[in-house]
């Protein structure tokens, strides 16, 4: 087994004269919730998408468990997505979402009833996507994340659109899982949500402006991640 679940080295990727990540650095322990925190347009989205094999980096490297994503043999089961852009057919009820999904994934047949009960969605098994509200459909993205029962989970803004009860079930969720000795990388504009279930946080503005522990940024009561955030960002270069 790797130290790590995740490790970006050195990763830049360009759009021509356009740098969205450049020489980005940090890694994802085992066991670990970490934040990706940034402005837009900080190279997020970009990183998230190179370590998922949808985007190939000009330079540098994303790895899972030690290997790019498009050498890992049945990738659902080391690493489950949620992201903006990974769109439902609005159509088709949650069921038969989660089953195209398990299919693709080479998951056991019994894994759709186990993950609509574990997000909470048991009951809505039958419902068409397209009636689901935001906080919902958020649901039925972690529950496809998780049929191939992976051991890291990477997750682009999985808040938005929950209401107070729903972030409170994904921070008790994320736990847990983490707990079990999954991992998982979250990508998030939420930052006093944030700081209640990371263990570490990356910074970064195409760059990493900080990697480590929370504690390590937070040092003491009156300061908040917000506050040291904003002065990390704002005092990087543009």
């Amino acid at each position: 087994m790797h130290n790590h679940a995740i490790e970006v080295r050195r990763l830049t990727k360009r759009y021509g004269d356009r740098v969205a990540v450049d020489e980005l650095s940090f890694s994802v322990p085992h066991g670990s919730i970490v934040g990706l925190l940034g402005p837009n347009g900080a190279g997020k989205s970009t990183t998230l998408r190179a370590l998922v094999g949808l985007v190939k980096p000009t330079s540098g490297g994303a790895f899972v468990d030690g290997v790019p994503f498009s050498r890992l043999e049945n990738p659902a089961s080391h690493v489950g997505v949620h992201m903006d852009g990974f769109g439902f057919e609005g159509g088709i009820t949650a069921a038969r979402h989660l089953e195209i999904t398990r299919l693709a994934a080479g998951a056991p047949r019994g894994r759709v009833a186990e993950v609509l009960e574990e997000v909470g969605l048991a009951a809505d098994a039958r419902r068409r996507v397209k009636t689901f509200s935001t906080g919902m459909t958020q649901r039925l993205g972690l529950a496809a994340a998780l049929i191939g029962s992976p051991r890291t989970l990477i997750l682009d803004e999985p808040a938005n659109g929950l209401d107070p009860d729903g972030i409170r079930w994904l921070r008790r969720y994320l736990r847990g899982y983490a707990q079990r000795g999954g991992t998982v990388l979250i990508a998030s504009h939420q930052l006093a949500e944030l700081e209640q279930v990371v263990d570490e946080v990356v910074v970064i503005k195409r760059r990493a402006l900080f990697a480590g522990r929370l504690g390590d940024l937070v040092t003491d009561d009156a300061d908040s991640l917000e506050s040291k955030y904003f002065d990390l960002v704002e005092g990087a270069s543009a």
